[in-house]
């Protein structure tokens, strides 16, 4: 049996935002009732950016909310988007009159609502523009076809849209500048054990004790190959393997990438798997510019881990990723 700190499974929710703002109550707050986690300290006169989905993703997506980077994050159910309704009013609550853009995970249920709340708030006369993260390149195991659901290269996204719009950019340009990125993202997750849903024992699915799943989805999906765990090196290589393919690297290539915890995986193996993708992109001269290591989208308790490839195409990316904020997650 899973042992779980928590109380009633129905209060799971509330408690983790109630929770988070507290521990976080010089930069964020809750508006009452809700799923909707603001930055205290408004910025006006730039875009607000916003985003979010279900709970269980923790750092994600209260954790971007802070200076240089979200504005707000609305926060759903376990596993589920927020409403329609709540949207909106997140919308309006972070509007500062210079727009909202949305950063939207490309899953069937989160695009509707999102894009529902954004079709309303234009009505009401905010102007809201959004892009849809699909950065996941795993493949369906019936089809082959790929997936490209919205996973963890979401954070990069998140940094660098609301870097830029920190320093002023349009609304406009926000959206061609989001494109741009997300058409140079690509993720590929792997589980060393599923998760558990709160309030219950049963794995989110079957794995055996010595086997991985490759393309695993961040709501406790099952991946699209098992096999036998070898050594992190070798996992390394075939997620580096797997990823190269999305692009046409050269030696020389510049590379942000994020080496993504999945909720229960140990410091420790996220090192010394960050360190096998290291040696074999410097064999290759492929110069990785900008490096995150750590738990940044993750799937409640699922043991295991996700690897991002952002192919820098301009200069000005690499600085909003580095510009400093307070945000928790980051």
């Amino acid at each position: 049996m899973m042992k779980k700190m928590m109380n009633k499974s129905k209060d799971v929710v509330t408690q983790l935002l109630s929770g988070i703002v507290f521990a976080h109550e010089d930069i964020l707050e809750r508006l009452p009732k809700t799923g909707i986690i603001v930055r205290r300290q408004r910025v006006a006169d730039q875009v607000a950016v916003i985003s979010g989905g279900g709970t269980g993703h923790e750092p994600a997506h209260s954790g971007y909310v802070g200076e240089n980077l979200l504005a707000a994050s609305i926060n759903g159910p376990i596993f589920t988007p927020p409403t329609r309704e709540e949207i909106l009013m997140g919308i309006e609550e972070a509007n500062q009159g210079q727009g909202v853009f949305l950063v939207i995970k490309n899953f069937e249920a989160d695009v509707t609502n999102f894009l529902e709340a954004e079709e309303e708030a234009i009505k009401r006369g905010i102007s809201v523009k959004h892009v849809i993260v699909n950065d996941d390149c795993s493949i369906e195991k019936a089809n082959f076809k790929k997936r490209r659901r919205g996973v963890a290269g979401t954070i990069f996204v998140h940094k660098i849209v609301a870097g830029a719009a920190a320093e002023g950019m349009t609304l406009d340009d926000l959206a061609r500048l989001a494109e741009e990125v997300v058409a140079s993202l690509n993720t590929l997750g792997v589980a060393l054990a599923p998760g558990t849903l709160p309030g219950t024992e049963n794995s989110q699915f079957q794995l055996a004790q010595n086997e991985i799943s490759f393309g695993i989805g961040i709501h406790g999906e099952a991946g699209y190959r098992e096999e036998p765990l070898e050594s992190s090196e070798k996992l390394a290589n075939e997620l580096v393997n797997k990823l190269k393919t999305q692009y046409r690297l050269t030696r020389g290539s510049q590379l942000a990438i994020l080496v993504n915890g999945l909720g229960s995986t140990p410091y420790m193996e996220l090192a010394i798997f960050s360190n096998d993708v290291r040696r074999l992109l410097e064999l290759e001269g492929i110069q990785i510019k900008f490096k995150k290591m750590g738990n940044f989208m993750t799937s409640l308790n699922m043991a295991g881990v996700s690897l991002t490839f952002l192919e820098l195409k301009e200069d000005k990316w690499l600085h909003y990723l580095m510009l400093p904020t307070d945000a928790y997650g980051w």
